[in-house]
């Protein structure tokens, strides 16, 4: 019993001299927490309300990072604080940590790799969330990104996470604005020209109708004639956008003038082939031997 009543009494000892600061430090840190993620936000997010919202994005981006880094260190510091409350002793265990660190970079290369790769990405401001990218092989809107992982949801709700070490190029489709490319395929008979102006004019029309005219930057440029298919001409044309609206400006484009040619009778032509059957040298063709099946009925 005595035994029991001396280690009740150092620990009620401990408690009222160093439990209320192991206490203190753990609503300090929980605190700071909160005060980092706010100042986070408040420097890179709301700084910049009211610019653009390319700069929005990157904003958003960053301040999800600072706010994680910040996290990190506040808990890192008050880890060594409370292990000071607890009489153990920090020179050995900062030792081991570090010698732990290192043993850890040789055998975690790939991580070390995709920290360093997230840090330049997010450095040259190459991509942000909201943006719509292709990068190792996979393409789709960008979620969420990190020091260490990118995370897309492509169109039809899939989600990949690619580790950044493993992003070699990046195709950002939505970087400052975007681009819809049309290729235009109309019959031989047709007249270029017509075609043209035809294009032009759905085009003002877009422009002109409120649901679309804020998403349209300029007036479509027509690049012409593009090249012979085999059984259509190819006239390329493109449209400049606001960020992520070519596929939206794009299709009711396509409509528009589906439509404008019917009523025009501009014919868009199905692929075709000629059968060719050739000539001997005294101009005379084979034969062509053709059998057909089937019953009619009157």
């Amino acid at each position: 019993m005595e035994m029991i009543k001396v280690y009740g009494l150092r620990t009620l000892d401990w408690l009222m001299v160093h439990g209320w600061r192991v206490l203190l430090i753990l609503v300090i840190m929980w605190l700071a927490i909160r005060a980092a993620r706010i100042l986070a936000d408040r420097i890179l997010k709301r700084h910049i309300k009211g610019q653009d919202a390319e700069q929005t994005k990157r904003g958003e981006t960053l301040s999800d990072v600072l706010s994680g880094l910040l996290t990190v260190s506040i808990v890192g510091i008050a880890g060594i604080m409370i292990l000071a409350e607890l009489d153990i002793p920090i020179a050995p265990v900062l030792t081991t940590a570090g010698v732990a660190g290192v043993a850890l970079g040789f055998g975690a290369q790939h991580l070390v790799r995709d920290i360093i790769s997230g840090f330049f990405i997010l450095l040259d401001n190459q991509i942000r969330v909201g943006d719509v990218v292709q990068i190792a092989g996979k393409g789709g809107l960008v979620e969420k990104i990190n020091l260490r992982l990118t995370v897309l949801r492509d169109l039809a709700g899939n989600v990949h996470y690619v580790r950044n070490g493993e992003i070699g190029v990046i195709t950002n489709m939505t970087r400052d604005y975007s681009r819809y490319v049309f290729d235009v395929g109309v019959a031989y008979r047709e007249d270029v020209d017509q075609v043209i102006q035809v294009i032009r004019e759905v085009d003002e029309d877009m422009r002109r109708d409120p649901t679309y005219q804020d998403l349209i930057l300029e007036p479509i440029e027509v690049l012409g004639l593009d090249q012979f298919g085999d059984s259509a001409v190819i006239i390329k044309a493109r449209t400049k956008t606001k960020p992520i609206q070519q596929w939206t400006v794009g299709r009711e484009f396509n409509r528009r003038l589906k439509k404008r040619f019917d009523e025009l009778d501009i014919e868009i032509p199905f692929p075709h082939v000629t059968l060719y059957m050739g000539q001997d040298k005294q101009g005379q063709a084979p034969p062509l031997h053709v059998h057909a099946s089937g019953s009619m009925e009157a």
